[in-house]
């Protein structure tokens, strides 16, 4: 694999490859364009684990991919700095900033739009989408190809969030936010078609884009050079720079979805404050930490502590285990998350990632808004795909009233039924989950009146 070629400046949407004049990179400029985009701010109402709002601050989507953005920068620096120092005569003049000055940017931006395709209430939210197509209710099935057919009844936001940021909708511009090949690259965690999973393999869990942006996908991969293990189906293997968005992503949510869990009282004070000690106490050292921690009077203000503690601990072990393996990590070839390797090394992260598993993401507050989310999201795609796939004469007055509601860039009336399924796809899945909530009690008129 060629390192000089890993990376490239070239847009969705946009015809030539050379940079724009602008004191901020190429790779700033994709940050800078996520942050500022509407679909990046209405993650701050999209439940990340726990129920929202709350009187009790929690995190939702997006104070969880800030973070996470800012441990992938972390990670992009440190990693560049080995890839140019192992590399280093290997690589062009613009290669050797790239790695020292410009990666750290990549990986920050794509941390910050890993969970941009992501439907309101978290995987239930997924889960109803998906499911509402597996029921088949209304026996539309036949009206798809088996591949588009694959797309709907696996719903993944990872693929969403590929269409959220490139796709053309409806009276916009071409290209979506036009970020670069680069930052589109390094959120593919699962670089296959619907039709290619395979929960065995690593890059094949899930699915990283639908048939819609299947050719967009191509060129992404082409011009970042991600190799093609197959062609029907489209299957490649990760680019080098996933594995670093997908650490930084396991890293924050294992860390602060426990401490969110203690702010709950989910997890009593000592119970949290004697796991995270187990973690850290693996990476640093223990009479340090432990006089520092004698310093702290305020519970909280010592599990803040520990949290930070942990996430630079788990940060600096997931740079070693890339330096370590990069070879593995470079080719495509690794067939673990770096998160798992630590896991199996770190009894103390595994004990926290085990008790979350038991008593944060089954607790009955998570579980309730999961099921009440699953029910939101199902009726909404009840109450406006088979009206979309009817044609015009054959609609009735509700049909109709129900299409009226769909906003403009959403309404796909005249294209496929693939394409007029996948818009109000795209409008489900991009509501909040207040405005899901909303629009399903007004609707169901549970609540009427104006709404301004």
């Amino acid at each position: 694999m060629d390192l000089n070629k890993l990376y490239s400046h070239k847009r969705t949407g946009k015809k030539s490859t050379s940079a724009t004049v602008d004191v901020r990179s190429e790779f700033q400029r994709d940050f800078d364009r996520i942050i500022f985009s509407s679909a990046f701010r209405r993650l701050q109402n999209k439940t990340q684990v726990f129920p929202l709002p709350g009187s009790v601050f929690v995190h939702n989507r997006l104070t969880h991919s800030l973070e996470v953005a800012s441990v992938g920068r972390s990670l992009g620096s440190l990693v560049g700095q080995v890839i140019y120092d192992k590399f280093k005569n290997d690589l062009t003049p613009e290669s050797q900033d790239f790695y020292r000055y410009s990666l750290n940017d990549v990986i920050a931006s794509a941390c910050l739009c890993h969970d941009i395709g992501n439907p309101a209430f978290g995987h239930s939210g997924e889960d109803a989408i998906a499911s509402y197509f597996r029921k088949d209710e209304h026996g539309i099935k036949t009206q798809f190809s088996n591949e588009e057919w694959n797309d709907l009844i696996n719903f993944e936001g990872n693929a969403n969030a590929i269409r959220v940021l490139t796709q053309q909708q409806n009276g916009k511009s071409e290209g979506g936010l036009l970020l670069t090949y680069s930052t589109l690259a390094a959120i593919a965690k699962y670089p296959c078609e619907s039709v290619a999973k395979d929960k065995s393999v690593i890059h094949r869990k899930k699915f990283g884009f639908f048939q819609s942006e299947k050719q967009t996908f191509s060129e992404i991969a082409h011009e970042t050079q991600m190799e093609q293990v197959n062609n029907n189906p489209l299957i490649y293997k990760r680019h080098p720079f996933v594995w670093l968005v997908e650490a930084a992503d396991d890293i924050c949510y294992s860390i602060i979805d426990f401490e969110d869990a203690h702010r709950l009282g989910i997890v009593e004070h000592s119970e949290c404050i004697q796991m995270l000690k187990n973690l850290v106490f693996k990476f640093d050292d223990k009479d340090k930490i432990e006089n520092i921690l004698e310093t702290i009077t305020d519970t909280n203000a010592k599990i803040a502590y520990l949290r930070a503690k942990s996430i630079g601990a788990l940060t600096m072990r997931a740079k070693t285990v890339y330096e370590n393996n990069i070879d593995s990590f470079l080719n495509g070839s690794f067939t673990k998350s770096i998160i798992d390797v630590i896991n199996e090394e770190n009894g103390g992260l595994k004990g926290i990632v085990d008790f979350s598993i038991k008593n944060i993401y089954n607790n009955r507050n998570v579980v309730e808004i999961e099921n009440a989310g699953y029910n939101v999201m199902y009726e909404l795609l009840s109450h406006f795909i088979p009206p979309i796939l009817k044609h015009a004469g054959s609609r009735e007055k509700s049909d109709e009233k129900a299409i009226k509601l769909l906003p403009p860039a959403y309404n796909y009336d005249n294209e496929t039924s693939y394409k007029r399924v996948l818009g109000v796809v795209d409008y489900i899945s991009g509501m909040t989950d207040n405005y899901a909530t909303d629009l399903y009690k007004r609707i169901k008129g549970i609540e009427i009146g104006m709404k301004i």
